[in-house]
């Protein structure tokens, strides 16, 4: 593994196996060093052993740049992919194809149907469902008095109350949690080992939950329920209604995007309050008003989606740099947010932080994030619950962490409330 000096010269962004899974620090520093000395660096992309090495790409690691992509969508673009450096097959985009890999007017038609299932009423309507569910992921806490903190917390919220939002049943709970981590796994050999054939296993994870939400949607065609599924298939605007693999494919990305990111925060958060006591003090001396800034520091500081891709529609100039038209961008929201020209010393974690302009639910503009509102709920139910009946719980050891350039994600992480 080379020394942190090396990186903080100039770190290669593409190297998984060992950049992306290098000390928090060590990551830190090195973009601090490109932000501050070559702010839109260039580099070759990571070497797929089922895909040809593409052309490269920009990295956006600056927050006024990555804002400024995120806004101007007709520019910076979704459609050829927003969530793979790589130029995935067109059957894998149009498979994977809900509303993050598209572009207006698809994207403005997919949102606005989805969004009848995303209202102010039914988001409401789930508070005491996260409540509970908080309630019993901590009494079970309490009665085993350690446990993995993943498996045991993180993981079980969001994975119910996405599953209950969309109807499916609980004897599927632990088949969508094993498929989602195919997907947000795969550049990890624990979740994939056969590395010549993680496309394989992509489709493979992909089409089983397709197939599950197809079943389901055709059930709730003619027997609906008050669920999201059932809003969903049976919602019309403008005589347009999602088609089969329409809803099989924001299935996917609810399941996937919609667990993951309140599932690594989670974990994130419980390590920091470990490594940070004084600041777990803080929290707990005012719980009511440290709760909101406390959440949103966690999602800065953890950025469980690490980057996006937008690829550029016309010749364009960001950051000083030019760009040509089909030339590749990531944003990378991990590095924008610990921009210190907008995050003072960035790299502390502050529950009372003020302001706090992250982008850990992307950056302004069509593609922000639609779950923002229900995972920063599911956050502060679950801290809350932890901070009230288990205020000393702590990490019992390192997190075993993710090897991915897309998801900050921790695998396992042993926790004691003692």
């Amino acid at each position: 593994m080379p020394p942190s000096t090396t990186w903080a010269t100039r770190p290669d962004l593409s190297d998984i196996e060992r950049f992306w899974t290098a000390p928090i620090d060590e990551r830190a520093a090195a973009f601090a060093a490109l932000r501050e000395r070559e702010p839109v660096p260039f580099f070759a992309e990571p070497e797929f052993a089922y895909l040809p090495q593409g052309p490269g790409y920009w990295a956006l690691t600056r927050l006024d740049d990555l804002v400024e992509a995120s806004r101007n969508a007709k520019v910076f673009t979704s459609g050829p992919g927003a969530t793979n450096v790589a130029d995935m097959p067109p059957e894998f985009l149009e498979f994977y194809g809900s509303m993050i890999n598209t572009d207006d007017p698809r994207h403005a038609r997919l949102r606005r149907i989805v969004s009848r299932g995303f209202t102010p009423k039914r988001l409401a309507g789930l508070t005491d469902e996260v409540q509970a569910t908080a309630t019993r992921i901590v009494d079970d806490l309490v009665d085993a008095g350690e446990c993995d903190a993943v498996s045991a917390i993180s993981a079980r919220l969001p994975l119910k109350i996405v599953c209950d939002m969309m109807g499916v049943p609980e004897s599927q709970y632990d088949f969508v949690f094993r498929t989602s981590n195919v997907i947000l796994g795969a550049s990890d050999p624990e979740y994939v080992p056969d590395a010549d054939n993680i496309l394989v296993a992509l489709l493979n994870a992909g089409n089983e939950l397709a197939e599950l939400m197809r079943d389901l949607g055709r059930h709730r065609e003619r027997h609906p329920t008050d669920d999201v599924t059932s809003a969903l298939v049976n919602a019309e605007i403008d005589g347009e209604r999602l088609t089969p693999d329409e809803l099989a494919s924001f299935f996917i990305l609810l399941v996937v995007a919609g667990n993951e990111t309140t599932r690594n925060a989670v974990s994130w958060g419980l390590k920091l309050l470990t490594d940070h006591p004084e600041q777990r003090r803080v929290w707990l001396d005012d719980l009511d008003g440290v709760t909101p800034t406390a959440v949103e520091e966690i999602v800065r500081w953890a950025s469980p989606v690490i980057f996006m891709r937008r690829t550029l529609a016309v010749d364009a100039v960001l950051g000083g740099q030019p760009m040509t038209a089909g030339d590749k961008v990531l944003l990378f929201y991990w590095a924008a947010n610990r921009d210190p020209a907008h995050f003072r010393d960035p790299d502390a974690f502050d529950v009372r932080r003020s302001p706090n302009p992250h982008v850990g639910f992307g950056g302004a503009g069509p593609h922000f994030c639609l779950g923002a509102h229900l995972a920063r709920r599911e956050m502060a139910v679950m801290f809350r619950e932890l901070l009230t009946r288990v205020p000393d719980i702590h990490a019992t050891a390192e997190p075993r962490r993710l090897q991915s350039m897309f998801i900050n994600g921790i695998k396992s992480m042993p926790v004691s409330i003692r």
